[in-house]
């Protein structure tokens, strides 16, 4: 895909917010297990940050998702993986739905405070028992009047304690699994900063990696929101959930793309230093030619990434290649990380070395917005209906 001067600034514009207001903070934050959402995103707001790809009538800036892709990209440079996170669901994963899909008085009620950086926005699919199987989904929204009474809990929610609210995919129907579901707006705090009726912050979860990124265990009991919260028709959930994840997905693989290369880069420089029996680890060809195929496997992810962004951005149906981009990448950034600790030594396997976060935070790309053998399967399922098809 040609990128423009225009797309360039952008990224130049980010990398400079990036440097200034959260690589220096990103320490403390990951020490205290939480960043300040709603402060960082006001600040990117100023700069147009949150609203590159939505809809100028929100304050959006209505460009297209190659816009959206450099910020995915980008933000891989700041120095962990949870702030990223942390603004793709912003951005990339909880939001699309709403701007595609969400009426106005909907969309001036819950997007454009989020384009703005006064509300923080999560996503609800993932449950206990069942992340990538959402057709499994058991929360309910039973129909009650005009308005929806939902009952259930979600698991594993980025930003899940500061959110102000959720795109949440709920059950509003007995009817087949593809077509009883409903997308909506669930709000988690009232105007004084208090939890509505039936929402419940169960509790914050310790993880592995990602820790700047808050994530929590949500449960709803008897929570009532008016109808009007639906985005779009009733029981088209699903299908609305699985466009929404094509451009989650391609914010992983374009973050773990460019979070490959930043890794490589610095075992490159650490390797020039450090000695082992008097000579630089770089001048082993084991240690080059590893390097040198791990590049080559990071352009290769990268061009995968763009291309499928090309196809978003032009119309086509680029769930196919956003899947494979997505389990390329969850397998490239294990690898990637694992073999530049490697090279590191005992220096990798310290907490506080950038390695040791990449290698931690990275494992998460081959779970979370669906796992490797979820991807296989799917990818699956669209390359035999496509032969067959071809076949005839």
């Amino acid at each position: 895909m040609n990128l423009t001067p225009e797309h360039e600034d952008l990224r130049q514009s980010i990398t400079r917010f990036i440097e200034a207001e959260i690589n220096p903070h990103v320490e403390e934050w990951e020490d205290a297990g939480i960043f300040p959402a709603r402060e960082l995103f006001s600040r990117m707001a100023t700069l147009g940050l949150l609203g590159i790809t939505k809809p100028v009538a929100y304050g959006g800036q209505g460009l297209d998702y190659s816009y959206g892709a450099i910020l995915d990209e980008t933000t891989a440079r700041i120095h962990c993986g949870g702030i990223p996170m942390a603004i793709g669901v912003q951005t990339s994963m909880a939001t699309p739905a709403l701007a595609r899909f969400g009426s106005p008085e909907l969309c001036t009620e819950f997007l454009a405070p989020s384009i703005a950086g006064q509300k923080v926005a999560c996503i609800g699919v993932s449950e206990l028992g069942g992340g990538s199987d959402v057709a499994a989904l058991r929360t309910t929204a039973r129909s009650d009047g005009d308005d929806y009474v939902i009952n259930g809990h979600k698991m594993w929610v980025t930003n899940g304690t500061q959110a102000d609210w959720m795109c949440l995919l709920a059950n509003t129907s007995d009817g087949a699994a593809h077509h009883n579901k409903s997308l909506m707006c669930v709000p988690l705090k009232n105007e004084d900063g208090t939890r509505p009726n039936g929402v419940v912050v169960d509790k914050k979860l310790k993880k592995l990696g990602m820790r700047s990124s808050d994530t929590a265990l949500l449960r709803f009991e008897d929570v009532r929101i008016p109808k009007r919260f639906r985005i779009g028709e009733e029981g088209r959930g699903f299908s609305y959930q699985m466009q929404q994840f094509e451009e989650e997905r391609l914010h992983i693989a374009l973050n773990a793309a460019q979070s490959c290369r930043l890794a490589i880069a610095e075992t490159l420089e650490y390797t020039r230093e450090r000695k082992v029996f008097g000579h630089p680890v770089l001048n082993n060809q084991a240690v080059r030619f590893r390097l040198v195929e791990l590049q080559t496997e990071v352009e290769a992810l990268h061009c995968l990434a763009w291309r499928a962004v090309d196809l978003h951005v032009n119309g086509g149906d680029a769930a196919m290649l956003a899947m494979m981009a997505k389990l390329k990448a969850g397998r490239l950034v294990r690898e990637v990380n694992d073999t530049c600790l490697q090279y590191f030594g005992g220096t990798g396997f310290m907490e506080e070395t950038r390695i040791s976060r990449r290698y931690r935070d990275g494992r998460l790309v081959s779970i979370g917005g669906g796992a490797d053998e979820v991807m296989m399967t799917a990818i699956a399922k669209l390359l035999i209906g496509r032969s067959t098809h071809s076949d005839r």
